[in-house]
C-alpha cells in the first residue's frame, strides 16, 4: 500500500494564502451591500408608517409633516406590471427563436448583435427615445404608459440574455426522446423545454424588474411630476417610486429627507417581496415537484 504523501508547507501555505483572498474579496463585496442597507433602514424606518404608505403629497408643502407615498407606490407597480406585460413575451420568444429555430443563420446573428448593443444603452437613451417619439413626435402626454414602454426597452435585453442561457441548458436529450416519440417542435418546446428551464426564466425576469424598478431617468422624461393619486397608467402624469426619493432627496428639509429615505426603503422591500415571490413560484413549478 502506497503510502499518502504529506504535503509540503509551501502548498498549505498557498492554499490557506488564496483562501484569505477569498474570504477578503468576499468581504469586500458584501460589505458595501450591508452598509447600504443599514444606512437606508436607520433613516427609513423614522417615517415608514401606515400613513407613509397610505397618502399621497397632495397639498402638502416641503416643510409639511405628514403625508406619504402612496401614489408613488402605486405607479411604479403599475409602470413594471406594464413594462413587464411587453418585454417578458417578447424577450422569451425572442429567445426561443434564437435557441430552437435560429441557430447559426444570420438572423440570429443579428439579433444577438443588436441584443448586446440594447444591454449597454444608458437608461437616459430610453427615456429620451420614448420622449422623441411617443410625446414628441405622436403628440401622446406624459404617462405611466410612456415610462412602461421606457423600462421595457431597458427590461428586453436582460430578459432575452437569461432565458436564452437558460434554454440552452436544458439537454438535448430530452428533446431528441420528445421527437422520437412523434412530438412535433412547438409541442417539445411548451411541454418539455420551457418547464424544464422554467426557475431560471423567472430569475432572469426577476433580476430585469428588479433592474428598471429603480430607474429614475427615464420616468424623469416620461412620466412627469404629480403630487396626487393617479390609478390610470395611461392618461397623465404618474409619480413613481424612484422620482419620489429623487423629489424629496431634493428638498433642504429634514421632514422631505426622511420621507426620501422612507421611499428608499419601501423600494428595497418591494424589490425583495416580488423575489420572494418569483422564488416561490420557480419552486412550485419546478421538475423535481412534477408540476
Amino acid at each position: 500500500m502506497t503510502a499518502i504523501q504529506r504535503i509540503s508547507a509551501g502548498r498549505r501555505f498557498k492554499d490557506r494564502f488564496v483562501q484569505s483572498l477569498v474570504y477578503l474579496s468576499f468581504a469586500i463585496a458584501v460589505v458595501p451591500l450591508v452598509a447600504v442597507l443599514w444606512m437606508v433602514i436607520k433613516n427609513g424606518l423614522a417615517r415608514f408608517d401606515m400613513e407613509f404608505l397610505t397618502h399621497s403629497m397632495r397639498n402638502i408643502g416641503a416643510k409639511d409633516a405628514g403625508g406619504g407615498a402612496y401614489h408613488a407606490i402605486l405607479g411604479t407597480l403599475e409602470q413594471v406590471l406594464l413594462a413587464s406585460l411587453i418585454s417578458i413575451p417578447i424577450g422569451l420568444l425572442t429567445a426561443i427563436y434564437l435557441v430552437e429555430y435560429g441557430e447559426g443563420t444570420r438572423l440570429s446573428r443579428a439579433i444577438s448583435f443588436f441584443v448586446d448593443v440594447m444591454t449597454g444603452i444608458p437608461s437616459v437613451v430610453s427615456g429620451l427615445f420614448i420622449l422623441a417619439f411617443w410625446i414628441l413626435a405622436l403628440g401622446l402626454p406624459f404617462s405611466g404608459l410612456a415610462g412602461a414602454l421606457a423600462l421595457s426597452i431597458l427590461m428586453m435585453p436582460t430578459v432575452v440574455r437569461s432565458a436564452e442561457e437558460m434554454l440552452r441548458l436544458v439537454p438535448n436529450d430530452l428533446r431528441e426522446a420528445s421527437y422520437a416519440l412523434g412530438v412535433p417542435k412547438w409541442r417539445t418546446i411548451t411541454r418539455i423545454v420551457l418547464p424544464t428551464s422554467f426557475t431560471g426564466i423567472v430569475t432572469g425576469v426577476m433580476l430585469a424588474i428588479a433592474r428598471v424598478a429603480g430607474e429614475t431617468a427615464p420616468l424623469l422624461l416620461t412620466v412627469f411630476f404629480t403630487d396626487s393619486i393617479n390609478s390610470d397608467p395611461f392618461n397623465g402624469p404618474q409619480m413613481g417610486l424612484p422620482l419620489y426619493v429623487f423629489d424629496q432627496a431634493a428638498r433642504p428639509t429634514d421632514t422631505a429627507i426622511d420621507r426620501a429615505w422612507a421611499g428608499a426603503l419601501t423600494l428595497i422591500l418591494i424589490v425583495m417581496l416580488l423575489n420572494l415571490v418569483a422564488r416561490l413560484i420557480g419552486w412550485w413549478r419546478s421538475p423535481a415537484r412534477g408540476r
